[in-house]
């Protein structure tokens, strides 16, 4: 079986973490069975310069046209992106910039037998164009902001539709994504519910605790953690604020973004400069490391698909806090997990902090909850579909 693996969502080197979920479950795949052969192409947007004034843009034009992670060859072809036009052109610009690279890869005996797409828009609409043209069957995997917040626009709507359609079979990484294709009309046995696993071997709990707090720099008091690019939608906000209300708590921010500047007035206007830092952006390793050190894991998102944070943390032995949003009850859904907000609010947050702490699981319990999620079922249910999608194209 040969995968075409299509996503904008990929890591690479100047963006490390960049869509890692993605690849985490291609790697897996893999691992689970070695006769699949797999190709990558993640285009990435086309920037003229490298040069760091350019901020985030410029990573953009220093990522390598083709490398190899992990054993798994990667392409990154360049699609233009023009601003104030994005949304309507970029599937089209996207499919334009890739099928000169397929037909290479085509070319060289790659003859793939499906293109295995993640995310309705735009990868998805430029995945059904590239199996038009290249006469194979999609798939596409929706996970999270694809499906519960693109749709709300006429164009990109209509062209998810077109998608839903085309291909041979559609995936959701939980069932609250499934319904938002349900509600477009979309066939109950047209989409199936793969969700994430984490990695159990790399995500585990610290053999001494007490030296890696030491060595982060954690005092004795409970640490909260928040992870996630630093933008309203992931909450930090929310959890700066409810921290004024947990006094005998301190809280770390891992993460970097737009709105770094503003979470620090926040954390000085509230007076919290002594209980409250800002770690920046962190490796897998150093990620893990916090996972290991922290008390619990509050995340305040307003849209989650489905949140690997959460299942990381827990894997490293650590409950959350997190705010009812799609996927998440499906991930928080055990008291050895952690606890749900009953709203999106420092309030809310602070009630479910401390109903956590009342009754805090143990770090054991927690990890045996995580370990409920593992991958194996995720890929064994990839490659019944995969293998259905190949045989109805013959």
């Amino acid at each position: 079986m040969k995968i075409l693996t299509f996503s904008s969502l990929f890591p690479n080197p100047r963006q490390p973490s960049h869509g890692i979920f993605v690849e985490n479950r291609l790697r897996k795949l893999l691992a689970y069975d070695p006769d699949i052969d797999a190709r990558v192409i993640a285009p990435v947007p086309w920037f003229p310069s490298s040069n760091p004034i350019f901020g985030s843009y410029a990573n953009y034009a220093g990522v390598p046209t083709h490398e190899v992670r992990h054993g798994i060859e990667v392409w990154h072809p360049r699609y233009p992106v023009i601003p104030k036009m994005g949304m309507q052109v970029t599937p089209w610009l996207m499919y334009r910039s890739v099928r000169g690279v397929l037909k290479r890869l085509c070319a060289r005996g790659f003859d793939f037998d499906l293109i295995d797409a993640h995310y309705f828009y735009p990868d998805g609409v430029a995945a059904m164009w590239l199996a038009e043209e290249f006469g194979r069957p999609f798939l596409v995997t929706g996970r999270g902001t694809d499906l519960n917040l693109i749709p709300q626009y006429t164009g990109p709507r209509n062209r998810i539709l077109s998608v839903t359609r085309s291909a041979a079979h559609m995936m959701t990484v939980a069932a609250a994504l499934k319904k938002y294709l349900l509600d477009l009309g979309v066939p109950d046995d047209r989409v199936s519910v793969l969700r994430n696993g984490v990695d159990l071997a790399f995500f585990h709990p610290a053999d001494d605790r007490s030296i890696l707090r030491e060595s982060l720099g954690f005092s004795a008091r409970p640490t909260l953690l928040s992870v996630g690019h630093l933008i309203e939608r992931k909450g930090h906000h929310l959890v700066i604020e409810a921290m004024r209300d947990l006094p005998d708590m301190e809280l770390v921010i891992a993460g970097d973004g737009p709105e770094r500047a503003s979470l620090g007035q926040l954390v000085e206007s509230c007076s919290l400069q002594d209980r409250v830092r800002f770690a920046g952006r962190l490796s897998q390793e150093g990620l893990r490391e916090h996972y290991q050190a922290a008390d619990a894991l509050v995340l305040a998102s307003s849209r989650e698909g489905w949140a690997n944070v959460l299942l990381e943390s827990m894997a490293c032995g650590t409950p959350v806090v997190a705010t009812p949003v799609d996927g998440t009850p499906e991930v928080v859904a055990s008291a050895d997990a952690g606890r749900l907000t009953e709203e999106r609010s420092a309030e809310a947050i602070v009630s479910a902090v401390n109903r956590l702490f009342g009754e805090l699981p143990a770090n054991d319990a927690t990890r045996r909850y995580a370990e409920g999620f593992s991958w194996d079922d995720t890929s064994r249910g990839q490659i019944e579909i995969f293998r259905r999608a190949i045989a109805g194209s013959r």
